[in-house]
């Protein structure tokens, strides 16, 4: 079987795979049913270890889209690799990330979990660094640096619920015991490194440097997402404290995120930072206290999401390798299958009425509207919703209306098995909210509220439509956001200047510092006296004993006469 037949054999096998485990867990959630497998590996005495896997309807759902997202992203890895010498390493990468996906997400058990969460930590750096340049180097270390202090704190965990007496956080997350408030902590910080909320959120646009295929996996269904569903399952023990806090943390990253997406004008940055605000909007819906609502807008999401990324990908092939949007422009008229996806997408993801996004996002807004919080949350919330439109019309004029670019040397192709994996994401970008809404709330809650907060999220989507295509005539000399404002458009532009925070603060004096020594101790007096003194003694003395070696009688002689000498003086 060679390596491209390789891809076909996984594609298939991992979709009939996701189908199944979709309908499995309808099945479940429609008879209210779950179950536990313990897998005993190994037992002495009364020691056991024991493998438990945990299945009901929330993780077999999740594992159904994670599959299905994942079938369609090796089915396009199929083409947008071809020409990688390297391509089967690449495709055991995506399947590791995958297995360890799943792992993670049918555990019911802390150890178990970590596995997963240390897979998929180390295989993300790997795919991250794929293409083995300076800026892929350090994007991954940002990346694996950031997701260890997530695998410390469930490590720390594991060590806290050691003392409950087992591993199995769901029998601990129904009742507040003493010093559950560590675990909740823990749990938190873990989920918030993995998830990049404040203040872990710049490794996230920082892991663009991997593949495209590999960006749609990481970045829809399965690393990011990884928090949100640890602190689904968390959510009984979570509501028994104030999040508060951590609500006003996921709240502000959605809204950074959606003001630097303005900003920026890398394709794949734009639609990292749209993740990080989808990531903001489910992570403090969760903390508002609705946490099925939260996982629901996790699965709606997934697929817009990859389907963005896909389209991105085979956009930046025809751009010769060019991201930025100032070099697109017309698209509609070179791809027009690839733009109406893209378009698709980038609605689903605005919340237009009646596709995929709107579902989720609409039902948040309105339980948000019923729940208990401030102005300044709600302020926030409905900026977010607005900002979000702002960059996906800003996007959409940039790359696919009659805006001309600066790129002329492109080569427009859409390829039949590209568009393959595309149309099935498009399906679901446009019936999943639908479908997953009426098998998730068969009986939904009535919500009455006056015309004005009914009409308010569609008002702030047309707003900020508006306000995007405002934002395409804006020139780096304007008066608004240009050069008179430029220390307002570099801090709204680079995400509130967090990666200098996270990052450069960090390496900027060990660098300086190992600059030094390097020039005292590698280049200096240094080298001379710690390592060329040695080297010299240790070659003097063996010249001295080679020299005695070679002349002992007549040294012998010498010494004779001279101890003579000596005696006769004396």
């Amino acid at each position: 079987m060679n390596k491209m037949s390789m891809y076909m054999f996984w594609f298939f096998l991992i979709l009939i795979g996701g189908f199944l485990f979709f309908l499995l867990g309808i099945y479940f959630f429609s008879i209210d049913y779950f179950f536990m497998l313990d897998w005993e590996i190994l037992s002495i005495n009364s020691c056991g270890l024991v493998m438990t896997i945990f299945f009901d309807w929330m993780s077999l759902i999740f594992m159904g889209s994670v599959m299905f997202i994942s079938s369609m992203v090796i089915c396009y890895s199929h083409v947008y690799m071809i020409d990688d010498v390297n391509k089967y390493r690449f495709l055991i990468l995506v399947l590791l990330f995958i297995l360890s996906m799943m792992l993670m997400i049918m555990s019911p058990n802390l150890v178990s979990i970590l596995l997963g969460w240390d897979g998929l930590g180390l295989v993300s750096y790997c795919l991250v660094i794929y293409f083995q340049n300076y800026k892929s180097y350090n994007a991954g270390m940002l990346t694996v640096l950031t997701n260890r202090i997530g695998d410390v704190c469930i490590l720390l965990g594991i060590g806290w619920t050691f003392n409950l007496g087992s591993w199995h956080f769901l029998y601990y997350n129904f009742y507040f015991y003493d010093w559950s408030y560590i675990l909740f902590i823990l749990v938190v910080v873990g989920g918030f490194t993995s998830s990049a909320q404040l203040p872990f959120s710049s490794w996230l646009p920082a892991a663009m440097a991997a593949p495209t295929p590999v960006s749609a996996l990481v970045h829809s269904s399965t690393l990011v997402t990884a928090g949100v569903y640890l602190l689904v399952r968390f959510s009984p023990l979570l509501y028994q404290f104030d999040l508060s806090f951590f609500l006003l943390l996921s709240v502000l990253t959605m809204f950074m995120s959606g003001l630097g997406a303005n900003f920026e004008y890398d394709l794949k940055k734009i639609i990292a930072l749209s993740t990080l605000s989808q990531l903001g909007l489910m992570m403090s819906i969760l903390f508002i206290g609705y946490s099925t609502i939260s996982y629901f807008h996790l699965l709606t999401h997934a697929f817009f999401s990859a389907l963005l990324f896909l389209c991105a990908g085979l956009i930046i092939h025809c751009m010769n390798d060019s991201q930025d949007i100032r070099h697109m422009g017309g698209l509609i008229n070179c791809l027009p299958y690839t733009s109406t996806c893209f378009g698709i997408a980038n609605l689903s993801l605005c919340g237009l009425p009646f596709l995929s996004g709107f579902y989720s996002k609409d039902l948040v807004l309105e339980t948000l509207t019923f729940s208990f919080f401030n102005l300044f949350i709600y302020l926030l919330f409905f900026l977010s919703v607005g900002l979000t439109v702002s960059y996906s019309a800003r996007l959409m004029y940039y790359s696919m209306t009659d805006y001309k670019g600066f790129l002329s040397y492109s080569s427009f192709f859409e390829d039949a098995v590209m568009s393959s994996s595309m149309i099935f994401l498009v399906m679901m970008g446009v019936l999943g909210g639908s479908l997953l809404s009426w098998f998730l709330f068969p009986f939904p809650d009535l919500l009455i509220m006056p015309i004005e907060c009914k009409l308010l999220p569609l008002s702030c989507i047309i707003l900020g439509g508006w306000f995007g295509y405002e934002l395409c005539f804006l020139t780096y000399s304007g008066n608004i956001l240009g050069i008179k404002f430029s220390l307002l458009n570099h801090f709204l532009g680079s995400m509130w200047f967090m990666p200098n925070f996270s990052t450069y603060i960090v390496n900027f004096p060990s660098f300086s510092f190992s600059s030094k020594c390097s020039e005292f101790m590698d280049m200096g007096w240094g080298e001379f006296v710690m390592s060329s003194v040695l080297i010299s003694y240790t070659y003097t003395l063996s010249k001295l004993m080679l020299f005695y070696q070679n002349n002992n009688i007549k040294i012998f002689f010498c010494s004779f006469i001279l101890m003579v000498i000596f005696l006769i003086i004396i």
